[in-house]
């Protein structure tokens, strides 16, 4: 068995762990049926399914609403934007959407959830309601559109994504669903993700909360509001799209773009066990293990989608009613049950090629005043800057042509990293942010702000 099957391949007692956790959450969440699958190592190497019809189950490739989840599909189409250089996530909705009662706010502030505006449309329940009652952004936003001040605190709204949605509409030319079809859809095969249902497909239900008894949601199209939440898709395809915001894909979005999409740009809801909200994407800590993804619901549906990067795998469950089954939580207990039974086993330790170049001139040991710190090259070619023996800054450095590198993460992210060197061309200091880090504490050799005292280092008199 060669290292890559040995990684994916679950062992018989997983499987039927998996089997029996979503059993449970048919059983107990009175659902009609659920379907799930488990992407790892970019491979779907679990599905299944339960269903209240016996002998009718549904597979991977049945349709299902999945409600929000459709904001992460919005938020790729707007990350393409800004690629493209056609929008920046800073400018104001007003320079590329004018009209609108909610010009001020930014893109940035739309993607994740900081907007200020209000979560609902007003009038009716819009998930249960024609999207001919709201035929214009007016209508969606309504005569009062904030409920708080832009940019002051995390407030989820769906009237926000289908500003996103319209305005990827303004810089295309074309409709939201034509632009996510041809950009992202095509692209990644993902062939059973829609606007409309297509066979084979489950109904949504209501189940009544204290009878064994069901009746059939309404199935409306929502018009304006699809960005935020009308696609259908199944497992399979939502496991390929997992595998896509887990590594990227030059043809959509490259890996550092997804990566920005996963990294925190808002703070939790006070009192949400959430750590909040990326670009169009839910952050959350579950059983110490960092999880991305999104959960969706639209009357009839639920659905929920986690991906762990550390863990290289992601979860699907997809169900067919209004409540009940938690879609969200049963995927997060499927990543678990495979982390806890089947750790991720590490990717063999293997040297640097001799083509590649290798700054060890900048590894090891420095010193930013007194305090030690190391720096790593890691296997990606990346640079690595944290504390010895103590907790503290941490950050990543991608390398730039220039021979500076620029910060991935952390309280360095986005600022720059530069070799100072001598004139013989070895290496001085360090100099990030205005820190220096030098070889020695307080290296009298190096410019070390405010200067070293010329006696140096000595002990009590």
């Amino acid at each position: 068995m060669d290292e890559l099957a040995e990684d994916l391949e679950l062992l018989p007692s997983t499987r039927r762990a998996l089997r029996h956790r979503i059993a449970v959450a048919q059983s107990e969440g009175r659902a009609p049926s659920v379907v799930a699958a488990v992407l790892r190592g970019g491979e779907v190497v679990w599905e299944g399914s339960r269903t209240s019809v016996e002998g009718h189950g549904p597979d991977g490739d049945v349709q299902y609403r999945i409600g929000s989840i459709t904001k992460t599909f919005t938020a790729v189409l707007v990350m393409r934007l800004r690629d493209e250089g056609l929008i920046s996530l800073s400018d104001p909705l007003e320079k590329h959407l004018p009209g609108t009662a909610a010009g001020q706010v930014t893109i940035a502030q739309l993607l994740c959830h900081t907007s200020g505006l209000a979560a609902e449309t007003p009038g009716e329940w819009w998930e249960r309601t024609p999207g001919a009652q709201r035929p214009e952004l007016g209508d969606v936003l309504g005569e009062e559109p904030f409920k708080l001040t832009p940019g002051t605190r995390h407030h989820y709204s769906n009237p926000g994504y289908t500003l996103l949605g319209s305005l990827v509409e303004a810089v295309r030319g074309r409709s939201w669903e034509e632009a996510l079809r041809a950009e992202v859809l095509e692209p990644l095969g993902l062939e059973r993700t829609s606007g409309q249902p297509q066979a084979p497909h489950a109904g949504g239900w209501a189940v009544h909360p204290w009878a064994d008894v069901m009746m059939p949601e309404p199935l409306e199209d929502l018009g304006l509001m699809a960005a935020a939440g009308r696609l259908w898709s199944t497992t399979r395809d939502l496991a390929r799209f997992a595998a896509f915001l887990l590594r990227g894909d030059e043809r959509v979005l490259c890996a550092e773009s997804v990566r920005e999409m996963r990294t925190a740009a808002s703070p939790p809801e006070p009192g949400i066990a959430e750590h909040g909200y990326g670009l169009g994407l839910q952050l959350a800590s579950v059983g110490g293990r960092k999880l991305v993804g999104h959960s969706g619901s639209l009357p009839g549906f639920v659905a929920g989608l986690w991906l762990s990067e550390a863990d290289d795998l992601a979860a699907v469950v997809l169900a067919n009613c209004t409540s009940g089954l938690p879609a969200s939580t049963v995927a997060a207990d499927l990543l678990g049950i495979v982390t806890d039974a089947e750790p991720r086993f590490p990717r063999p330790w293997r040297p640097f090629l001799e083509s590649d170049h290798v700054p060890l001139e900048l590894c090891g040991p420095w010193y930013w005043g007194t305090s030690p710190q190391v720096v790593r090259l890691t296997a990606d070619g990346l640079l690595e800057l944290g504390p010895v023996g103590a907790s503290g800054r941490t950050a990543r450095f991608r390398a730039e042509p220039d021979g500076s590198w620029t910060g991935l993460s952390g309280y360095y992210a986005g600022e720059t990293l530069r070799a100072v060197r001598r004139a013989d061309g070895s290496v001085s200091h360090l100099d990030l942010a205005s820190f220096v880090f030098t070889r020695e504490p307080y290296d009298p050799d190096a410019p070390v702000p405010g200067g070293v005292d010329p006696q140096g280092w000595r002990g009590i008199g």
